[in-house]
């Protein structure tokens, strides 16, 4: 019973030894997949060097090695923290509207602060780098764009039936234009806070064919969303 008892007290302190390790290992992975996206952002998949993420991120080489297997692991591992990101930052505050045209303007509105992070540029760089090819990175590029298009689709459906986004192309092919406007105006704004936000919203509107005044003018996304 007394060794029964020991076993067990030793359990225990293994157990939260582990707990802190596992502390420190969940830490070390945010920021090497913070410092890759960031690098992703800037130089691309193909210019990436690991050993720069790793420096960048406070840690070794060896390190980032020890959670991710190579280059094509840890971009995809990078894609999937951004893109839950950009869900905690973005698609939260798109669910909470009611009306489909106010979430669509709110997605925008988001995303364009979204952008102003260095780490928000992954997706469109990696698509225009891996366009037509047949690898897992641009795979997973294309599969998260499409995710996005319908969710842009399922609102504009949803407005339309509302009466608040009036008839006009077909569905998927104002997503396509919606998305299209956003990224635009995003990337040729890139620097011009705070005139972005609502430059973004008024042609995002504009397209959906709203008043693209009644857009820019309204609420402006919480600062908390900026970094």
């Amino acid at each position: 019973m007394h060794v029964g008892e020991g076993r067990e007290t030793g359990g225990r302190g293994r157990a939260g030894s582990r707990g802190t390790q596992a502390d420190r290992r969940a830490r070390s992975r945010e920021a090497l997949l913070e410092s890759a996206a960031r690098g992703l952002s800037r130089f691309g998949y193909g210019n990436l060097v690991l050993e720069q993420v790793a420096r960048d991120a406070g840690y070794t080489r060896g390190a980032l090695y020890h959670q991710f297997k190579d280059k094509q692991d840890l971009t995809l591992a990078a894609m999937e923290w951004v893109y839950a990101t950009w869900t905690q930052e973005v698609g939260s505050h798109v669910e909470r509207e009611r009306d489909p045209a106010a979430a669509l303007l709110v997605l925008a509105r988001r995303h364009a602060v979204f952008c102003r992070r260095d780490i928000a540029r992954v997706a469109m760089a990696l698509r225009l780098e891996f366009a037509e090819q047949d690898h897992p990175v641009g795979r997973e590029v294309e599969q998260g764009y499409e995710e996005l298009l319908q969710i842009c689709a399922r609102l504009i459906e949803a407005g339309r039936e509302a009466g608040s986004i009036p008839a006009g192309p077909p569905v998927r092919t104002l997503a396509l234009a919606f998305v299209g406007a956003i990224e635009g105006t995003v990337i040729a704004l890139a620097g011009r806070v705070p005139y972005d936000e609502p430059l973004v919203a008024a042609a995002a509107a504009g397209v959906l064919g709203l008043d693209p005044r009644d857009a820019a003018s309204s609420s402006s996304a919480e600062p908390g969303g900026e970094r």
